[in-house]
């Protein structure tokens, strides 16, 4: 029988050993460290007694290869790590010192104070009022050029005229097509700096009335980096209507252009359109703005979420909320001041807890990644990536785009690796509480190579999906996926799974893969207990992953759906497919699940299904 750890996989392994030899060697490699409560930014960083205090001082250090950042234990820090990459030789590490628990890294901001809410009558609570004050004006878009692109069999015409106020965009619509970036605008580079707020002034109407979401600023070229991102969430009327867009800048940029998705939410017919004016630098008048969509609020670290609705007039039940992208508030249903009931509420915003795109040879070691309501760990672009030993809970939930019979679209996965990506490895790492998947690796934009990501030792409860994957087009190539001797238990059981459009709880999610497809395994796993399927299929797999060796157990849903065949049973499923041969359906016997203990009994039928392979890690129980 071929042993389960393959040359990829043992190549791998070898390669997040090398930071150990250069230090063997004298390589100067220099150590940061980082106290979020008596760290100074202004410190060198370089000694625990001179640490620097702040994320964004991390992120704009001028790190080299073989550098270590380390973030002392107990500390929690607001808003995104934006790594730097190393290089073959020595990666950058960010790391952990100190006593007490993990390093803990918020997506989210905190709505924890009675004066952070008011009353708006009818059981209604809301979150301060928005304003921004004009600083500085950085120019008048009125007279601006943009340019147009489509796919996917969408049709749109551009077309410019001048009135007295200046350019007019005119988009005429035949068909938008089905996803947001079947349809996009182009409009022209606006250079920004990292953590400034700019508000752009602009004039719309719509023929045919739809809702515009947002507006944002990107890297013109693969892998399409968002710099910047304005929350407009509007119902475009046929009259013109005056409205403000304000972009927090989330990375500097000179070549950033301003960008507008209109696929699939165009409506077919319309002419929309569209008019620029003043761009002012501004500044918030409330502290920590809601600058983004709120995906979720999480009330006393976990013992309730919030349930998302999308007006002020759906709020029916306690807990049910509303953001509010035009004026940066939350609508909340409670019967008094929410804060008066609860000694914790986190607001998780719509950005990546860590934004790790085009970035490469980068270790993250003894983290906590929470409260994020868009990905974990996100971005495009990425090789060589070791994310070790990482708590991820309470990701996702933001609102991604809006489908043309006006569904709204929510996303958010722990750890996602997008677009081209290769030579990553995640082991060791407990997660749960994600809206979509926890673990995945995915693509569907221009081709992509998705190869030697090794997925191992990870314990994973509550997630919509534990391990998701899907690549196109037919001239993208994967090869060399493993999923190896992972915990996965209670897909679907989350807090999202109600609110979700598409209740999808599944262990394996493989949707439509038509990527040159090879070498993926899944072995050597125990998958406990799913709402809906043990795991599903969609369309265009060629060769299916070599699955062998796991452990399958769930009273509930259904144990596969293998292309609109649905397959209740285990034994169905190994009929039908071929897949899972020598594995078995059987009660894994944790020591004591109840209590957040998933470690095997001695007598557990899974012990023998992983003898010989790697052990897990200890992951008793979950971080606090």
């Amino acid at each position: 029988m071929k042993h389960p750890l393959s040359m990829t996989f043992l190549h791998l392994v070898l390669l997040t050993l090398l930071p150990l030899t250069a230090i063997a060697n004298n390589t100067p490699y220099r150590t940061f460290y980082v106290d979020s409560k008596s760290g100074d930014d202004r410190h060198d960083g370089r000694s625990i007694g001179n640490a620097w205090q702040s994320l964004d001082r991390v992120n704009s250090a001028e790190l080299r290869p073989g550098d270590t950042v380390r973030l002392k234990r107990d500390g929690q820090w607001r808003g995104s790590l934006v790594p730097t990459s190393g290089d073959a030789n020595a990666p950058i590490t960010y790391t952990s010192y100190g006593e007490g628990q993990k390093p803990l890294l918020l997506g989210s901001k905190s709505r924890g104070r009675v004066d952070d809410w008011v009353g708006m009558g009818d059981g209604v609570w809301a979150t301060l009022p928005m304003e921004y004050r004009q600083v500085q004006q950085r120019g008048n878009m009125s007279q601006s050029i943009w340019q147009h692109h489509q796919e996917s069999g969408a049709d749109v015409r551009l077309t410019q005229s001048q009135s007295d106020e200046g350019t007019v965009l005119q988009i005429h619509c035949t068909n938008s097509g089905q996803k947001s970036n079947h349809v996009q605008l182009w409009g022209p580079e606006i250079p920004i700096e990292k953590g400034t707020f700019l508000q752009l002034n602009l004039r719309v109407r719509c023929s045919i009335p739809f809702h515009l979401s947002k507006l944002d600023i990107l890297h013109p070229n693969s892998p399409w980096t968002r710099y910047a991102s304005a929350n407009v969430d509007r119902d475009i009327t046929t009259q013109w209507q005056d409205t403000a867009a304000v972009f927090y800048v989330d990375q500097s940029s000179t070549s950033g252009r301003l960008h507008l998705s209109l696929g699939g939410s165009l409506p077919t017919g319309a002419t929309f359109e569209l008019m620029l004016g003043e761009l002012h630098a501004v500044t918030p008048t409330v502290e920590d703005p809601l600058d983004a969509d709120v995906g979720n609020i999480i009330f006393d670290h976990g013992d309730g979420c919030g349930w998302k609705k999308w007006s002020v007039d759906s709020l029916e039940k306690p807990y049910d909320y509303y953001y509010d992208g035009a004026s940066q508030r939350i609508f909340l249903k409670s019967e008094t001041n929410p804060a008066t009931l609860h000694k914790s509420i986190e607001c998780a915003i719509k950005r990546h807890v860590i934004d790790q795109s085009n970035t490469h040879h980068v270790v993250y070691d003894g983290l906590a990644v929470m409260y994020g309501a868009a990905h974990g760990f996100g971005g495009g672009n990425t090789e060589h990536i070791v994310i070790r030993n990482v708590d991820l809970g309470y990701i996702g939930g933001g609102h991604q785009h809006t489908r043309p019979n006006g569904q709204p679209v929510r996303y958010g996965n722990a750890i996602e690796f997008w677009g081209s990506a290769s030579n990553h490895l995640v082991e060791n790492c407990r997660i749960w509480e994600v809206y979509d998947a926890a673990l995945t690796n995915q693509n569907n934009t221009t081709p992509a190579r998705q190869e030697n990501i090794v997925y191992r030792n990870n314990l994973i409860w509550n997630c919509e999906y534990s391990f998701e994957y899907w690549n196109h087009p037919e001239t993208s190539v994967t090869r060399n996926i493993h999923f190896l001797n992972n915990t996965c238990i209670n897909a679907g059981f989350v807090w999202s799974h109600a609110q979700r459009p598409d209740p999808n709880g599944s262990h394996l999610m493989f949707y439509s893969n038509t990527a040159a497809t090879s070498g993926v395994e899944v072995k050597h796993n125990i998958f406990f207990q799913a709402s809906d399927w043990g795991s599903r299929y969609t369309g265009g797999w060629k060769t299916l992953p070599e699955m062998n060796h796991n452990l399958w157990y769930s009273d509930s849903g259904i144990m596969a759906w293998m292309f609109q065949e649905k397959l209740a049973s285990f034994e169905d499923y190994q009929k039908a497919t071929g897949l899972d041969s020598d594995s078995i359906f059987a009660d894994p016997k944790f020591v004591a699940p109840e209590q957040g203990d998933y470690c095997l009994s001695p007598d557990s039928p899974a012990r023998k299904l992983r003898a010989g392979v790697m052990k897990p890690g200890p992951m008793s129980q979950m971080t606090q």
